[in-house]
């Protein structure tokens, strides 16, 4: 009763102030251990949860219930686990949350000190990559956890980041898709020029940002609302429709569609079409993450249902 009249008698920004405290000291506490936080552990639309950290094995193809060819890459994880739950108060008083992972072991004779003593205070072996995932503040993870590939379901959409292949000194047609000038008469062997690339004596200069030959490829690219159409948990293996950016054996970060996902259910949820906040055939998310503990009571092999109707039953 006293602490309660006592903050009465403040003025209104110092109750503010010690409010965002308290607030900034309970995600904190979160973070460091997460398994003492009082908020549900299910998947919800206005959740953010972790990405993986996989490598990219290669292309292949399948073939779907009804005959149809369907190219995936195969992604895999090679000791995917917790490093650090990072919680991090921006000058506004606004707080970051985010996890990260390690993935890919490595000796320890080629891992620096400062990271080895990194890995060591996380109890786990040395990881080739160390990247972080922005979270929510309820999907935190124990440090230490190892993460599968059933932390991604079949029948919903991933967004994959990776660095592209590089391609070296490249033309225009090449780099922008140029059609290129005429190959018959009258442009001799420059048909695969860019062209003219300036304008009359005003302004007399080539604008920048013109799109002319240069370096292409080797930078970060996104490819966005790949569907997830089987997930190996023996092997720990994601197959993903469609190409990924990279080579082969490259590390790719994989996450929920921040579009197909996580805006479109939340866009679902607001109009009251709860039935649709998550793909066909999608029941519900492992939150806040898919672990090696749940691996044992699910199949080897789980696939996604067919996006298809089928060409041998008449429509409706």
């Amino acid at each position: 009763m006293l602490a309660s009249c006592a903050l009465a008698r403040r003025p209104p920004q110092l109750l503010s102030q010690c409010r965002q405290f308290s607030m900034t000291r309970i995600g904190m506490a979160r973070a460091t251990n997460p398994s003492t936080s009082t908020s549900p552990a299910k998947w919800t639309p206005s959740s953010m949860r972790t990405g993986l950290i996989v490598r990219k094995r290669g292309m292949t193809a399948m073939w779907d219930d009804h005959g149809a060819r369907v190219p995936v890459t195969v992604l895999q994880l090679e000791n995917c686990q917790v490093t650090k739950n990072i919680v991090h108060v921006r000058p506004d008083r606004t707080e970051y949350h985010a996890v990260q992972l390690g993935a890919s072991d490595r000796p320890k004779r080629t891992t620096t000190h400062q990271m080895r003593g990194h890995f060591r205070k996380a109890h786990v072996k040395p990881k080739y990559i160390v990247k972080e995932f922005p979270v929510t503040p309820d999907a935190h993870i124990p440090v230490g956890t190892t993460l599968s590939a059933i932390h991604f379901v079949p029948g919903q959409y991933v967004d994959v980041i990776a660095n592209s292949i590089g391609k070296g000194f490249q033309g225009t047609m090449k780099r922008w898709n140029f059609k290129g000038l005429r190959a018959s008469h009258g442009v001799s062997v420059s048909h695969r020029s860019a062209g003219a690339t300036g304008q009359h004596q005003d302004p007399g200069r080539v604008w920048p940002g013109k799109k002319m030959a240069g370096r292409l490829g080797g930078e970060r690219t996104t490819v966005q609302n790949l569907p997830v159409v089987r997930v190996d948990t023996a092997l720990d293996l994601i197959f993903v429709k469609g190409a990924v950016p990279g080579v082969d054996d490259a590390h790719v970060l994989v996450r929920d569609a921040k579009k197909k996902m996580i805006g479109l259910s939340k866009a679902n949820q607001a109009k009251g079409l709860y039935e649709e906040v998550l793909p066909k055939g999608v029941d519900d998310l492992p939150f806040p993450a898919g672990t090696k503990e749940m691996v044992q009571s699910l199949p080897p092999v789980i696939e996604a249902p067919s996006k298809r109707s089928s060409p041998f039953i008449p429509r409706e």
